[in-house]
């Protein structure tokens, strides 16, 4: 059996400019409300940044810290704050009306500042660029730009929260000219775990209800675009849900596949339906065509059940550098999950999959993955317990400590 190197490719990382540079990246007529709303702060000068830090914009911290970890090609989400939100914007609710114009000229620094970024490695990274949800028209003309600078990792579509009354719901067919430019470009619809949650407040209570209902929020873009018959009418759209596992998903299809036999049928229970109906074919059957899971850093009870979906739907991610990802266990965090899995399999969730989705070219990445990458003989190996890093902050690493007994 071959020992070649795997070809990593994560789908899951994240990156942003530091202030500086979000400013030279602003429209100049909105430079001096930018330094106001910064509050006069000024970055430090570059040996004063933490590197941390810095691995969300410097080629050189980035390249050595992924090399290290044998991982060759990233997509690539958003990660600091852009100019005129209060937080990141994977996290950050959609902007209000009073907001938004500011906002909009936030996004699109940042996709400026992506297309830039994702040049100085063009092999390697896959920029997922922003749009906002407030101005159909506007979001188009976002999406053009990130056609036309190849930022090939796609659009990251907003998730609407149920509080947003201002914006229309995913599920509208005012949506549809936004999913028609998507289509027309060959873009990758992408989502996150993250958004799309209502406010909870500050308090502790809060945070911890935000936390414990964020995967319910962040998959309703999946089920909004399922049962209003969006990939029906846009056949060739491709969707993915990043940081969200995949086991979830063959029970929920099962329960759209009965909610639209139901509603074909006319009645659930006592509940009765007439009126045309969108879906000509089973919500799995959609998703079967149209979607993929970003599975990031999946346990093995994570992947129970992806015969269900196709191992070929499925991506992993490292979710760098974020603390809740793998860096720098790499290696350990898919000896942990991936040592029993077949080598047919591994190739494919490993780098394959992302590189089909993503349009990543796996001949000029194979040179990367040769010289950094792990080989099958290392992954086979079983990650024992007692080996687990005790300085990991991973939450596969955190998991795992906690579902395993000790042997004492």
């Amino acid at each position: 059996m071959s020992n070649e190197p795997y070809i990593l490719i994560t789908a899951d990382t994240h990156a942003g400019g530091s202030h500086t540079q979000y400013r030279d990246y602003l429209d100049p007529k909105y430079r001096d409300q930018f330094d106001e709303w910064r509050g006069g702060y000024k970055n430090p000068s570059q040996e004063h940044y933490g590197e941390r830090k810095k691995r969300n914009w410097d080629l050189d911290i980035r390249t050595k810290d992924q090399n290290s970890q044998g991982v060759v090609g990233e997509v690539v989400f958003p990660n600091t704050v852009p100019p005129f939100f209060n937080k990141s914007i994977v996290t950050a609710q959609p902007p209000s009306p009073k907001e938004y114009k500011l906002c909009l000229e936030g996004i699109r620094a940042h996709n400026r500042w992506l297309k830039d970024f994702c040049a100085e490695d063009p092999d390697r990274r896959a920029g997922v660029g922003l749009i906002l949800p407030n101005d159909i028209d506007e979001a188009i003309k976002d999406i053009e730009f990130i056609a036309k600078e190849n930022l090939r990792g796609g659009v990251l579509l907003p998730l609407i929260p149920p509080d947003c009354e201002w914006l229309t719901p995913l599920y509208d067919p005012s949506w549809d000219k936004l999913f028609a430019a998507i289509q027309d470009h060959d873009l990758v619809i992408n989502q996150h775990s993250g958004q799309g949650s209502p406010r909870y407040g500050d308090s502790l209570v809060g945070q911890a209800l935000w936390i414990s209902e964020v995967t319910f929020y962040c998959q309703a873009g999946f089920r909004h675009l399922l049962m209003s018959g969006v990939f029906e009418r846009f056949s060739k759209l491709k969707y993915i849900l990043t940081e969200s596992g995949c086991s979830w998903v063959a029970p929920m299809l099962a329960q759209l596949d009965g909610i639209h036999l139901g509603i074909e049928f006319g009645a659930i229970g006592e509940m009765h339906y007439k009126g045309e109906w969108g879906l000509k074919e089973l919500p799995s059957v959609y998703a079967q065509r149209n979607c993929w899971y970003g599975a990031s850093f999946p346990s093995k009870a994570e992947l129970d059940g992806i015969d269900k979906i196709g191992v070929e739907k499925v991506l992993w991610g490292n979710d760098y550098p974020h603390n809740e990802g793998t860096f720098p266990y790499n290696l350990e965090s898919i000896r942990l999950t991936f040592n029993d899995i077949s080598e047919k399999d591994r190739r494919l969730l490993f780098g394959e999959n992302a590189a089909e989705l993503y349009n990543f070219d796996l001949e000029k990445l194979r040179p990367l993955a040769n010289q950094y990458g792990p080989t099958p003989s290392q992954v086979d190996q079983p990650l024992a317990r007692e080996n687990i890093p005790v300085d990991a902050t991973g939450v596969i690493f955190r998991n795992a400590l906690f579902d395993q007994p000790s042997e004492e």
